[in-house]
């Protein structure tokens, strides 16, 4: 098994249904929900917290998977 693809957040936005969605160096996206006990990310659901993120990486399964960019 290969290493994962690790990018950095530059942005984030909001989907339809409201969730925060990461931009990443890349061109992807990916959901960074804080929905425990599955996902532990208490850092998303607050400006501060989000802005105290960016700069940081990610893993990417997009980029391990050869996708293009995300469109949004």
């Amino acid at each position: 098994m290969g290493v994962s693809m690790r990018q950095v957040i530059t942005g984030y936005h909001r989907d339809e249904a409201g969730d925060w969605v990461a931009q990443l160096a890349c061109g992807h996206f990916q959901h960074v929900r804080h929905t425990p006990p599955w996902v532990n990310r208490p850092w998303v659901v607050t400006a501060t917290g989000r802005a105290a993120m960016l700069g940081s990486a990610l893993e990417c399964r997009k980029c391990d998977e050869g996708a293009p960019p995300d469109c949004r």
